[in-house]
C-alpha cells in the first residue's frame, strides 16, 4: 500500500514538474508583471497625492501673497506651479489669479503672459476658455484688437458661449466697429439665460447702439403686416 501511494506522489510530483516544465516562466512573468502594475498604481497614486499637497502648500502661498498685493512674490510662486506642478488645477487657479494682480498693478505683458501660459496649458476647455476671455480683455484695453479676437476665437467652451460673444462685442466696440459689435452683443443676448442679471447689462450696450431688444422685438410683428 505504501508503494502504491508512493507511486501515485512519485506521479503527481512528476506531472507537476512537467506543468512547471511547460508554463513555469510564463507564470512567473505573469507575476511579475501582475504585482509589478499594482506597485505602479499605488507609487502613482502615491505620487499624484504627494503633487496636489505640495502644488496646493504653493498655491496657498500664491493666494496670501496676491491677497497682500505682493506681486513680486505672487510672480515667484506662480513660475514654481507652472514648472514643477503644471499639470494641476493649482497651476491653472495660480495663472488666473497671478493675472488679475499683474494687470491690476499695470504689468499688462506679464498679465499677458500669465494668462497665455492658462489658455495654452490647462486641462480643462473651461479653464483655457475664461484665460482666453480675460486675455482678449487685456489685449484690447492695449489696442491689441486683432489678437484679442483671435483669442476670442479659441475660448470654445459651450458654457461660456454668450459671454465670448459679449466679450467679442466689446472688442469691436473699441475698435470702432459699431455695427459688428452690434451682432455680436445680439449674439450674446440671444444665448444667455433671462435669469442671468448679466443679461441687462448686454441690453444696454445694445441700448446704447441704438438697438435695444425689447424695441427690436416691438418692431418685428409690425414689420411682418
Amino acid at each position: 500500500m505504501a508503494t502504491q501511494l508512493d507511486l501515485q506522489e512519485q506521479e503527481q510530483l512528476d506531472a507537476l514538474k512537467a506543468f512547471w516544465q511547460q508554463y513555469g516562466n510564463l507564470i512567473t512573468w505573469t507575476l511579475v508583471l501582475v504585482l509589478g502594475a499594482f506597485a505602479a498604481w499605488n507609487g502613482w497614486n502615491y505620487w499624484q497625492r504627494r503633487q496636489g499637497l505640495q502644488a496646493s502648500g504653493l498655491f496657498d502661498a500664491l493666494d496670501r501673497a496676491a491677497q497682500s498685493g505682493d506681486i513680486a512674490l505672487t510672480g515667484r510662486a506662480f513660475d514654481d506651479l507652472k514648472s514643477r506642478y503644471p499639470h494641476t488645477g493649482f497651476a491653472e487657479q495660480g495663472g488666473l489669479e497671478a493675472a488679475k494682480l499683474q494687470f491690476e498693478k499695470g504689468q499688462v505683458d506679464a498679465a499677458e503672459a500669465s494668462l497665455g501660459w492658462v489658455a495654452q496649458n490647462a486641462a480643462e476647455d473651461e479653464y483655457r476658455s475664461i484665460a482666453r476671455l480675460r486675455l482678449a480683455a487685456v489685449l484690447a484695453s492695449a489696442k491689441k484688437y486683432d489678437a484679442a479676437l483671435k483669442e476670442l476665437d479659441g475660448a470654445t467652451s459651450p458654457a461660456f458661449a454668450a459671454l465670448v460673444a459679449d466679450r467679442r462685442g466689446d472688442v469691436l466696440a473699441l475698435a470702432g466697429k459699431p455695427a459688428e459689435a452690434r451682432a455680436a452683443y445680439e449674439a450674446a443676448w440671444k444665448a444667455m439665460s433671462d435669469k442671468v442679471t448679466y443679461r441687462h447689462l448686454i441690453e444696454a450696450k445694445l441700448t446704447a447702439l441704438g438697438a435695444a431688444p425689447a424695441a427690436s422685438a416691438a418692431a418685428a410683428p409690425e414689420a411682418a403686416q
